[in-house]
């Protein structure tokens, strides 16, 4: 993205920020497991979500600042605060049933649900503000409501009582015991489970384990400190043949972890169990192993579509088309909020008496959604397509090579059309091919037919740049005086009817719209009589999410620079993405925790949350090749990839299934 224009970026290679993506989704899910043993035993479930919170709040404020300082800090925060929140809100509401097992269920599609509403307009709102207005404005919203969040729920402390509260010395020093400890399964073989045998963590054990976080956390952060020319991971760790790479270095360092400290670490751990304990954690091992797949091909939700969103994807409507997606946006933003609404006012007749402030401040937090939600619908229905008629600069359009690009389909040559800009004026001389023509821009603000305006052209769209956008772009100049100035003069014309600029952001909402509209179906499934085994569960969520790339690579087939595919591709695939999180969600933590004996639950949820930060980091790092790989190859070929694998791993654990069935012995 370009480092200077209306709402510029620091122009970072996608490569780049793919790169910092991947370091941060990975990181995302290894301090939950250091956040969760503190509350475990220091601070308790209550303490350790505000502690998370007041964190995250903080991570925010630092990345509304918008300086790559602030950026790496607050993206810091943010991963040491969800360390601390993530783990421990499961826990409160699982503590809060551990008497009503049979109530357990409905909470946690309550909270479920609640998570989803959540990301679903925090996604909507702060995305719109961000694009629209501002990146500072979008960072900024989101640290004020995760801080009114904070004071929400601090405030409703009587609730809860002593359930999260923080550990006393007397209750650290009892050993700890598990519904596992005690639990007799029939096994396949119609033999009683014996009881888990004393294993205790040896010598052995903790280096290993210890050498092998530390070669994860080197690993992990390696990317962003080579961005700024301190590589973690030296050369020399490379594997090179005649002068060329065969391994990079950070390829064969993670292999050395692996093969050296962690498998045997697992191996270790797992071969001192007995036979059934032994066979069932064998099975937890397998699944994390395909959970890598999946979580690398769904979170490019997250890193390469958000680019093809931008890019590749045609996200200005007019005419009707504007009008039928305005009818849809409105819908989708009002009836969640006015149904989420009602569900709080009858929380407040419930509760009123018990937590007024935290009511007070939750009504507070919903009238400032509310309002915003209003703000933004009428910016939308307000915004108007003017002509606009502006100089082209004409030249070749070249190949990587250098040699003009010809079309595929005419054998013509092609040439590529860039806004004369007010610098670029200065520079022309006759033999510059210059052509006129009418493009369309689209403002909220009312402006006057025939007059001459200044703007920008970025991301495929020309803005509209008042005197306070043009202040911020003079100002940018200064800071950067090696680039030249984007403003465009270009003279406007009539009113074209109404314009719809869809934000990359909006995309990312609809994977909570489509979880909160599927939930409970995919939840009666499960309850029915045609309930699959958690094989066929797991291989139908990878073959269904790879469908919705095999939708993109469809759609994208013949993609060039310059050409933009239709929004219902995107929609299409996110709608087949959710589907298959939707099979595969039943059955990742569920299973460590029935299949994993007692003393093994923290260090196999340990293990299973590095599967779910590999496949992060590898989502990142190949999204981050999108553009390299559209290039040289096609941009079907890049969505292909996540289509051909995951299919391929969904057939070959669907087809492991029998042996599954008798490596767990019994559990379902």
């Amino acid at each position: 993205m370009a480092v200077i224009g209306v709402n510029p970026g620091w122009e970072w290679s996608a490569e780049n920020a793919g790169t910092l993506f991947a370091t941060y989704a990975g990181l995302l899910y290894l301090t939950p497991i250091l956040g969760g043993m503190i509350a475990d035993k220091f601070l308790g479930y209550r303490n350790a979500v505000a502690v998370g919170a007041l964190i995250m709040t903080l991570g925010h404020a630092l990345m509304a600042i918008e300086t790559e300082a602030s950026l790496y800090g607050g993206l810091a925060l943010l991963v040491i605060g969800t360390g601390f929140f993530k783990p421990t809100m499961t826990s409160i509401i699982s503590e809060m049933y551990k008497d009503l097992p049979e109530k357990k269920d409905g909470a946690y599609t309550i909270f479920y649900m609640g998570v989803n509403a959540g990301a679903f307009f925090g996604m909507m709102l702060c995305g719109y503000l961000a694009e629209k207005i501002g990146w500072s404005w979008g960072f900024g919203l989101a640290g004020i409501f995760m801080m009114l969040g904070l004071l929400q729920f601090w405030f409703s402390k009587p609730l809860f009582g002593e359930i999260g509260s923080a550990p006393k010395k007397e209750e650290k020093s009892k050993p700890q015991t598990s519904q596992l400890d005690t639990l007799e399964d029939i096994s396949s073989d119609d033999e009683k489970q014996p009881k888990e045998t004393l294993n205790p963590f040896t010598t052995f054990d903790k280096v290993f384990t210890v050498l092998s976080v530390i070669f994860g956390l080197v690993f992990l952060l390696h990317g962003p400190f080579a961005i700024n020319g301190v590589p973690l991971i030296p050369d020399f760790f490379g594997i090179y043949s005649d002068g060329e790479e065969i391994l990079s270095p950070k390829i064969t360092f993670i292999l050395i972890g692996l093969v050296v400290f962690f498998f045997p670490l697992i191996i270790s751990r797992i071969s001192r169990y007995e036979r059934v304990i032994r066979h069932r954690m064998i099975t937890v091992v397998i699944f994390a192993f395909f959970t890598i797949f999946f979580w690398m091909s769904f979170e490019q939700g997250a890193s390469s579509l958000v680019i093809f969103a931008r890019d590749f994807t045609d996200r200005i409507l007019e005419g009707s088309a504007a009008t039928t997606f305005l009818v849809i946006d409105l819908l989708l933003t009002f009836t969640p909020l006015i149904i989420i609404t009602w569900v709080l006012i009858k929380l407040w007749g419930a509760s009123a008496k018990i937590i007024r402030l935290s009511n007070i401040i939750l009504v507070v937090c919903f009238m400032g959604i509310w309002g915003l939600a209003i703000w933004k619908t009428n910016r939308d229905l307000n915004t108007k397509s003017y002509e606009l008629t502006v100089a082209m600069h004409v030249t070749p359009d070249l190949d990587k090579d250098g040699k003009q690009k010809v079309d595929k389909k005419t054998g013509e040559l092609l040439f590529a059309k860039t806004p004369v800009t007010v610098a670029m004026e200065k520079t022309l001389t006759d033999s510059d091919s210059v052509e006129i023509v009418t493009k369309t821009i689209g403002e909220y603000k009312e402006l006057i037919p025939g007059n001459e305006i200044l703007a920008t052209f970025e991301l495929g769209a020309f803005r509209y740049v008042d005197e306070v956008k043009e202040g911020m772009i003079l100002k940018q100049i200064e800071q950067h005086p090696g680039k030249s100035s984007p403003i465009i003069k270009a003279t406007l014309g009539e009113v074209a009817g109404n314009e719809v600029e869809i934000t990359t952001s909006w995309f990312s909402i609809l994977n909570s719209f489509f979880i909160i509209a599927f939930a409970s179906l995919f939840s009666k499934w499960w309850e029915s009589k045609y309930n699959p085994s958690a094989a066929v569960k797991y291989g139908l969520g990878l073959i269904v999410m790879a469908l919705g790339f095999g939708i993109l690579a469809i759609g994208a087939n013949g993609l060039e620079e310059g050409m933009r595919v239709s929004l219902v591709w995107l929609v299409f695939a996110y709608l087949f993405h959710t589907l298959g999180e939707l099979c595969l969600s039943p059955v990742g933590l569920s299973y460590v925790s029935k299949l994993v004996p007692a003393r093994m639950i923290g260090f196999m949820f340990g293990m299973w949350y590095l599967a779910i930060a590999i496949g992060n980091y590898a989502a990142g790092y190949l999204g981050g090749k999108i553009e390299t790989i559209q290039e040289q190859y096609s941009m079907s070929t890049f969505f292909l990839i996540f289509t051909i694998i995951p299919i391929f791993m969904g057939i070959v654990i669907i087809l492991l299934n029998p042996m599954f069935k008798r490596l767990m012995h019994g559990v379902r």
